[in-house]
């Protein structure tokens, strides 16, 4: 279960409960300097987002895969969990790779209301508090969440890129050699990512074969689902329809 930007293992822990009642063995973990995975303060943390990609999740699928060989195994991913795979050294371990809420970081083509912040945030926040404190401290702002200095100024350049990641470090060909199936979760109403957003991620990808589900609250009478609200308990019940691939 590879988390979103700064979001611990432990939100996901009642739909990784779920994955076991349907008879999966789940690796839920924390990027480095997220969560549990903090062993010093974060000032002190160089960790990159490149890093979380080549080094812990290179490890997590190995481990992954040490457990039983033979077993199919599934990248399940949040939002950054699914923009990081074409980065993974050895994603070609895994069979299949489901994306939920995954999509460019790119400010421009995020959803209007969340434009202001981004030029605030990317331009008259991070370029000063980062260098100041030695990590962005989200959690006191209310954004985002606590993130090592070095993966949130990664993050910014990014984000200020047309074509995100994939442009900022010239991943073109990295993510075009990825033949990983992949399943597409998006919401009509998150917050924060536009179908621009999604399709161009998952169009980085051109080689892996896809099924793209565009999921409306009102599909499963519900009010809001949004960027973060499926992997909430109170979805469970909609969690066997919706994830018909894996229950």
């Amino acid at each position: 279960m590879a988390p979103a930007m700064a979001v611990p293992a432990g939100y996901y822990q009642h739909f990784c409960q779920w994955l076991v009642e349907q008879n999966w063995r789940v690796l839920s973990f924390d990027y480095y300097g997220i969560g549990d995975s903090t062993p010093a303060p974060l000032h002190q943390l160089k960790t990159t987002i490149s890093d979380w990609a080549q080094l812990d999740c290179q490890a997590v699928i190995s481990f992954a895969r040490s457990l039983q060989a033979d077993a199919e195994l599934v990248w399940f991913a949040h939002s950054i969990g699914g923009q990081l795979f074409g980065m993974v050294p050895n994603y070609h371990l895994v069979d299949r790779m489901i994306t939920v809420a995954t999509g460019s970081g790119y400010w421009r083509d995020t959803m209007p209301t969340l434009k202001i912040l981004s030029l605030a945030l990317w331009y008259g926040v991070v370029p000063w508090l980062v260098p100041a404190v030695g990590y962005f401290p989200g959690a006191k702002l209310g954004v985002i969440g606590n993130v090592p200095g070095p993966a949130m100024q990664q993050w910014r350049r990014w984000c200020l890129h047309p074509d995100y990641l994939v442009g900022a470090e010239d991943l073109y060909q990295h993510y075009a050699t990825v033949q990983t199936p992949i399943t597409v979760y998006s919401f009509s109403d998150d917050e924060m990512l536009t179908q621009r957003n999604i399709d161009q991620l998952h169009d980085f990808y051109c080689n892996a074969p896809q099924q793209r589900h565009v999921i409306t609250p009102a599909q499963f009478e519900l009010k809001k689902i949004g960027h973060f609200g499926i992997f909430r308990r109170q979805y469970q019940p909609i969690w066997p329809e919706l994830f018909r691939t894996v229950s």
